[in-house]
């Protein structure tokens, strides 16, 4: 991308940025890594509470490694994926362990800790420790997706070309990457939207998208996925966890009443719980670990 467009998507970042508190000048790497972490695959608006919550709670590594895992679940509530809160507080018992409770410096170590991939090293890297890192999320893939090939919609899984256009994308200037990242990131969650984008809005629609510049042609053929939920066993595994958040456990009696049509679907679902280390089987029933 072309210095004018970065250059003019920080300048709107500036401006119409939302003020978040994982953001502000006083927050810690460990508050970033915890917001990076809750908001894979969860809008703003439902982080925003829990993630308040848990830094008051445990405003450290050492706070969340201590705490009971029933109340790491509980707090956890309904942010999706309760997997993430039992690798978060792995993540904080390995800080604790190997790097005396401080989130280490850098990709390579940052990506050892457990539940902490390629996306959130380069995310923590680049807005906890302003050091230049490729920062691409789902956001960011649209962005460039449209901008720089003039697709409606970027691959269906992140590509090699995907990656390179990021990396050539980036600014080689240490605090500009840091600015373009979070800038980029912003501009898709807001603007850049995949359904319904605000053309008439974005720093480049004149003359620095190539989308717009040729005619928004559609996505491709079956570019769209859509996850269905309903009736899912990710829906029913989650109404388990509601169960045993609000009385830290369930009978088996209670647990069929989700699903009366499919005990199967039930049991199966409170199998994967206990595999997964989301509940413990006592008796008749699950209880929270």
């Amino acid at each position: 991308m072309e210095d004018a467009g970065i250059d003019a998507v920080i300048t709107w970042f500036g401006d119409q940025g939302r003020d978040l508190p994982w953001r502000h000048t006083g927050a810690t790497a460990w508050s970033i890594l915890v917001s990076e972490v809750m908001l894979q695959q969860t809008p703003v608006v439902r982080v925003l509470p829990r993630w308040k919550d848990w830094m008051e709670h445990w405003p450290t590594p050492a706070d969340l490694a201590d705490a009971p895992t029933a109340e790491v679940l509980r707090r956890w509530d309904r942010l999706g994926y309760p997997r993430r809160a039992l690798r978060l507080q792995e993540c904080a018992r390995a800080i604790v362990r190997e790097h005396g409770g401080r989130v280490p410096r850098g990709e390579v170590a940052l990506r050892a800790l457990p539940g902490i991939g390629e996306y959130t090293a380069a995310a923590v890297t680049a807005f906890a420790h302003h050091e230049r890192a490729v920062v691409v999320d789902t956001n960011i893939r649209r962005v460039l997706a449209r901008s720089l090939r003039g697709d409606a919609l970027p691959d269906r899984s992140y590509s090699a070309a995907e990656r390179d256009l990021a990396a050539r994308s980036l600014p080689a200037q240490r605090p500009r990457s840091v600015a373009w990242n979070q800038a980029v990131m912003e501009l898709g969650a807001l603007v850049c939207t995949a359904r319904s984008p605000r053309c008439e809005e974005c720093p480049l629609a004149d003359g620095g998208c190539a989308w717009v510049a040729a005619g928004r042609p559609a996505a491709a053929e079956g570019a769209r996925r859509r996850q269905a939920f309903e009736g899912t066993d990710r829906q029913m595994r989650g109404q388990i966890m509601a169960l045993l958040r609000e009385d830290g456990a369930a009978s088996d009696a209670a647990m069929l009443t989700l699903d009366p049509e499919d005990a199967e679907r039930v049991r199966r679902c409170a199998t994967t719980l206990v595999e997964d280390g989301l509940a413990v089987r006592e008796g008749a029933g699950l209880r929270l670990p």
